[in-house]
C-alpha cells in the first residue's frame, strides 16, 4: 500500500508562481513512476506531467510545456511539480499519482497509476 500527501496549493495570481510536493510512504518509492494529474470543476481528470523511476525522463502536456517542471528526489520520497507563469485556465484540484509497475517511459494515462493522493487545490486569479 503507498500512501501519497499533496501540499503547496493555494490562490495565485495569474503570472506567478507554485510548487507542489507529493510525500509517498513506502520504501520502494525509487522504484515507481510518478505522474501528476488535475481535475477543474466538471471536466474529466487530465494528466499533467510525469517522472520515471530514475529522475531522467519526464513527459508534459502540451498545455503546461516550458511552464512546468516536474521533478524528484528519490531520498525524500517527495515528487515535486514547480509551476510558473500560471494562468486561469490551471486552476484547478491537483493529484499525484503512482504507477507502480512502471515501463521505460512514465505514462500519461490515468488508468495506468495504482495510488492517488487527495489533492491539492490551485486557483490562479486573473
Amino acid at each position: 500500500q503507498v500512501q501519497l500527501v499533496e501540499s503547496g496549493g493555494g490562490l495565485v495570481q495569474a503570472g506567478g508562481s507554485l510548487r507542489l510536493s507529493c510525500a509517498a510512504s513506502g520504501r520502494t518509492f525509487s522504484n515507481y513512476a510518478m505522474g501528476w494529474f488535475r481535475q477543474a470543476p466538471g471536466q474529466a481528470r487530465r494528466f499533467v506531467a510525469a517522472v520515471s523511476w530514475s529522475g531522467r525522463r519526464t513527459t508534459y502536456a502540451d498545455s503546461v510545456k516550458g511552464r512546468f517542471t516536474i521533478s524528484r528526489d528519490n531520498a525524500k520520497n517527495t515528487v515535486y511539480l514547480q509551476m510558473n507563469n500560471l494562468k486561469a485556465e490551471d486552476t484547478a484540484v491537483y493529484y499525484c499519482a503512482v504507477d507502480s509497475n512502471p515501463g521505460m517511459v512514465p505514462p500519461t494515462s490515468s488508468y495506468q497509476y495504482d495510488y492517488w493522493g487527495q489533492g491539492t487545490q490551485v486557483t490562479v486569479s486573473s
